[in-house]
């Protein structure tokens, strides 16, 4: 089914929306719910109300094109080593005061391109640069959800995997048609209380664990979990062992979880950056709670960011950063012991990465 109809470069007749009887028009692809008068537009900024539906300004506009490693998502899992297209458009349907992408995601631009992209030319560019996969990133895809469903079965079409990276703040209806057509995902757990959602993210925390379970148990798409830890906020032992033991519990043990270090950004730049003992420590709480693959993000910690066979404690993975070393896997399986290790584990790609991100120019 394709998306609907285009009513102008970049703007397309959204999909999750009703008329209330006070003729304001609810916008219901998130929990946000916002009911807006004609020429308003949402938390978001990106959606707009006109006549009695609500439209999507992006459609196509990406801030930029880069080809990026996998692991950068992060994706630990997902054909490690490979390329993966990234782009974002502006606009987020959270208010994160710790946001790291905040230039795009809190941008009030929606012509950040001036001609749109379309969802054919984004797969081809993915082949063009000989990308494994494309990812919806930078911004939350959750706010520009009907380009990147077209975008994604224009990718699946040709072969391209495709991936989002996202918070995770998303209404059932559109969760369900939007992760149907995603091969994985990295969501972003920011915290395991409520009061930590909605002082820091203006957002609350049960649609996200509602997200989380409906990837891990409906869906064949491979996910992973992302939290940064905020130092003196949600990085005490107490809360990272009940966040690893939902995890464990709610999504299984071999769902990846990774713990990233912050640095500060945006609205909180009197907070210090997070000691790389901070994650580690979280690391072995998570561990402990029965999780198998547990990393760090954001310090140097080559054990902590490398793949270990729970079986045996064996590194089948090894990574420094974003370079891939030994690869001791075989049809997904150690190659020590045989224990079978989760994820989609094809021979790495070339894993000589660094840190480096190469933007390329997508034509219209």
């Amino acid at each position: 089914m394709p998306s609907t109809d285009l009513l102008e470069p970049g703007v397309v007749r959204g999909r999750w929306h009703r008329l209330l009887a006070d003729g304001r028009v609810e916008c219901e692809l998130c929990p946000r719910a916002c009911r807006l008068r004609e020429g308003q537009r949402g938390f978001c900024f990106v959606r707009e109300r006109r006549g009695n539906d609500i439209v999507l300004t992006s459609y196509g506009r990406a801030t930029g094109f880069c080809v990026d490693p996998i692991e950068k998502k992060p994706l630990y899992h997902f054909y490690p080593g490979s390329a993966v297209l990234s782009f974002g458009t502006a606009g987020c349907n959270l208010g994160c005061k710790f946001c790291q992408n905040w230039a795009s995601s809190r941008a009030r631009a929606v012509d950040a391109r001036t001609e749109p992209v379309s969802p054919e030319r984004v797969a081809q560019a993915a082949l063009d640069t000989h990308c494994r996969s494309v990812a919806f990133t930078y911004n939350d895809p959750v706010v520009f959800a009907e380009f990147a469903i077209d975008a994604a079965r224009a990718c699946r079409d040709r072969g391209v995997a495709t991936v989002a990276v996202s918070a995770g703040y998303m209404n059932p209806p559109a969760r369900e048609e939007f992760y149907a057509v995603m091969d994985a995902a990295n969501i972003d757990l920011k915290a395991f209380t409520p009061e930590f959602y909605q002082r820091f993210c203006a957002a609350r925390l049960e649609p996200v664990l509602e997200t989380l379970r409906y990837v891990a148990r409906e869906t064949d798409c491979w996910l992973e979990v992302t939290t940064l830890l905020v130092p003196g906020h949600n990085d005490g032992p107490d809360e990272v062992a009940r966040l690893a033991a939902w995890c464990a519990r709610e999504l299984g043990p071999t769902v990846p979880l990774h713990f990233s270090a912050f640095h500060p950004d945006y609205r909180l730049r009197d907070l210090p950056r997070t000691p790389a003992a901070t994650c580690a420590r979280a690391r072995a709480i998570a561990i402990r709670e029965g999780l198998d693959f547990v990393y760090t993000g954001n310090v140097y910690d080559p054990s902590g960011q490398s793949t270990h066979c729970p079986a045996c404690g064996a590194i089948v993975i090894e990574r420094d950063a974003f370079v891939l070393g030994r690869f001791r896997l075989q049809e997904g399986r150690c190659l020590g012991c045989g224990a079978p290790i989760a994820g989609r584990l094809s021979a790495a790609g070339n894993g000589c990465w660094g840190g480096r991100r190469r933007p390329v120019e997508i034509p219209p």
